[in-house]
């Protein structure tokens, strides 16, 4: 996280708490799917030094790719059935498996990373027409 953003984690814990564990496990899972498609599956971090990190953004992308391979023309329907709506929801998801010490950030990262990576009815719709 970066010095100026300050994370409410209380607010977070409250946000989160909305969603189902099937949505945590969606991220967790995209969350590989995207470090993997970025960095390759042997991306093994030197100490010290985390290649396999990615960006929030990236994040936001790699999961809106992962959703629409898993659940193809019905990705929008099951992410909106988790609360999942918007890409901020990513990033509260996130910073909720940071706070319970499943992933880390780096000094680089924001909650802000993940606000309007994209547009999830733009997203989801185009899937649906193609």
């Amino acid at each position: 996280m970066n010095s100026s953003s300050i994370v409410d984690w209380p607010a977070i814990r409250t946000r989160a708490s909305q969603f189902p564990e099937e949505a945590f496990e969606f991220v967790r899972e995209g969350l590989r799917h995207t470090v993997e498609s970025h960095h390759g599956c042997s991306a093994q971090p030197n100490p010290g030094e985390d290649r396999r990190h990615i960006s929030g953004h990236q994040l936001c992308l790699g999961l809106k790719a992962f959703a629409l391979h898993r659940y193809g023309l019905l990705a929008g329907l099951v992410l909106s059935r988790w609360g999942l709506t918007r890409t901020d929801d990513f990033g509260t998801i996130v910073y909720a498996m940071i706070d319970r010490k499943e992933l880390r950030a780096s000094e680089k990262d924001s909650i802000e990373d993940f606000k309007g990576a994209f547009d999830f009815a733009e997203a989801f719709a185009a899937a649906a027409i193609c």
